[in-house]
């Protein structure tokens, strides 16, 4: 009977406690995330699709400064290569870490895993390459913080793999979702920039025509020098233990469901104001 009652107790707090509120809030996270980023997979594939189709390179410019460069064929395969990998990794990211799609289409997931480690690589160096030959907008801080990122995701690319050969399946698990955070920072720093935008009314912190200033620096680091959402999925990894208290469970959850409602915001503005009207 006692072990009965302790067994129901556990459960309870399982489901409606601590880790039952946590459990909620990284699902809302990962589900809200998928949303956008198809939804940012959709603009990538419409927009530089239809005006390649069309032969209309020119039009890059008006998203990427220096997209296309007349007579520059090996910069622009570069933009291009980019442009091309940033889309597998945003559609293949999410489904890489559906835990139903991993358990039953194992041989999918392998070969998918390995294409996107494989892509993960190159668009890596082929940032690296973009930022410091091609132009980037912004200032030296950026370039930095978005150089530091790339390093990320080569590395972590090749930890992933590494585990994943040597069937430590659990610190595979945890590099691959470590790797999928870093090389969606593109996309994190244009969601809660848009956030930023609509919840101040416009531009705020930093000069919109040079887009460099204090807000952009700043968000660049936390989003790609030293990013929020590796310490927050490190905390995580610490409230899933068992032996991790209620208390820190709980604030773990309300910083992602802050961040989840920020992520939402951003990805509403970035839809209806960047990417729908550019389809």
């Amino acid at each position: 009977m006692k072990t009965s009652l302790l067994s129901s107790t556990s459960s309870f707090r399982h489901r409606f406690g601590g880790i039952g509120f946590l459990n909620f809030c990284v699902k809302l996270w990962f589900v809200l995330a998928t949303i956008g980023q198809w939804i940012f997979a959709y603009y990538i594939a419409s927009f530089y699709g239809k005006s390649s189709l069309a032969g209309d390179f020119e039009k890059w410019n008006k998203v990427l400064p220096h997209g296309y460069v007349q007579d520059d064929w090996l910069g622009n395969a570069f933009v291009a290569a980019h442009i091309f990998l940033a889309l597998i990794m945003v559609l293949g990211g999410p489904i890489q870490l559906i835990p139903q799609l991993r358990t039953q289409f194992r041989m999918f997931h392998r070969v998918l895993g390995r294409f996107y480690i494989f892509t993960a690589v190159l668009i890596g160096i082929d940032g690296l390459v973009m930022v410091w030959t091609r132009g980037a907008v912004g200032g030296l801080l950026q370039h930095i913080a978005i150089s530091v990122q790339a390093l990320y995701i080569i590395a972590f690319a090749v930890l992933a793999l590494r585990y994943a050969l040597q069937r430590n399946f659990a610190l595979h698990r945890q590099w691959a979702i470590r790797l999928y955070l870093v090389s969606s920072g593109v996309w994190f720093f244009r969601v809660y920039l848009m956030a930023w935008l609509l919840l101040n009314g416009g531009p705020a912190g930093f000069d919109p025509n040079t887009f460099d200033g204090p807000f952009l620096w700043f968000l660049s680091v936390l989003v790609y020098a030293l990013p929020v959402s590796l310490l927050v999925f490190e905390m995580y990894l610490k409230a899933q233990q068992k032996t991790a208290r209620t208390l820190f469970q709980i604030f773990t959850a309300t910083l992602i469901l802050i961040l989840t409602v920020l992520m939402g915001i951003g990805i509403f503005a970035a839809t209806m104001g960047m990417w729908l009207p550019r389809v």
